[in-house]
């Protein structure tokens, strides 16, 4: 008797492994760009933690140093953009988004400390840069509805300024360190509006809301600082700010 054919067809699983391979493709290649994207921020956090035992003075040195790393970062990010518009967004987004992050909040600090506008030019200190600025700033769409490409989400720009809060808590007090009594009092003020801006929002995201909910804690540091400023007396007169 001749054996019996089976009920599936094996070609089923034969184009459901060519899918697999395809997707391992992208995955590799995406990889590829993804630590390459976490080897710049890196570097721009290496230089950029410099600004917590820099002067003021010599902050300028800080900011030119970084620029390169910056640089680096916006060409990673245009080219995992470019890769990874070619695949549904939310297919593999889940692999570039703490790295997209990081990026985010190196340019968001390098900005706040003076770093040089979109547009080339000089800044001053305590800027910051809007969700569309920064898409220019990386070369990249921000909040794409009508399109199912790569881009900035708001919530990969709220993530990241709630790091850039915490990192201006703690360059608060290694400002006061350096004898700099100004910046304090700068970043006291920042942080209360990002608190309050923070406020307006209605959050759903579970990571985003806690990341909300302790900025208050970031913003009471601060005002310690500024409150222990006062308490010696080393405030600088309002003729002098």
């Amino acid at each position: 008797m001749a054996g019996q054919a089976g009920m599936i067809d094996p070609t089923i699983f034969e184009g459901l492994q060519t899918k697999i391979d395809e997707d391992t493709a992208v995955r590799d290649e995406l990889k590829d760009i993804i630590q390459a994207l976490e080897k710049s921020n890196r570097n721009i956090s290496f230089v950029l933690s410099r600004a917590h035992s820099t002067t003021v003075a010599d902050l300028p040195n800080v900011l030119k140093a970084v620029e390169e790393p910056i640089r680096n970062v916006i060409e990673t990010v245009s080219k995992l953009s470019h890769t990874a518009s070619k695949q549904p967004y939310y297919k593999f987004n889940q692999m570039w988004a703490r790295q997209v992050q990081d990026a985010a909040f190196g340019v968001l600090l390098w900005a706040w400390l003076g770093g040089r506008d979109y547009n080339g030019e000089e800044a001053k200190c305590g800027r910051l840069l809007t969700i569309e600025e920064l898409g220019e700033v990386l070369k990249v769409p921000v909040n794409l509805k009508d399109k199912d490409e790569f881009h900035l989400t708001i919530e990969e720009y709220l993530l990241a300024l709630t790091m850039l809060v915490e990192e201006l808590t703690r360059l608060a007090r290694n400002a006061v360190t350096l004898g700099d009594y100004e910046r304090p009092l700068l970043i006291n003020q920042f942080v209360k509006d990002v608190f309050a801006g923070f406020q307006i929002l209605n959050l759903k995201n579970d990571i985003l809301r806690r990341k909300s909910d302790g900025l208050k804690y970031r913003v009471k540091d601060v005002e310690d600082v500024v409150y222990d400023l006062s308490l010696r007396n080393l405030l600088p007169k309002k003729s002098e700010q």
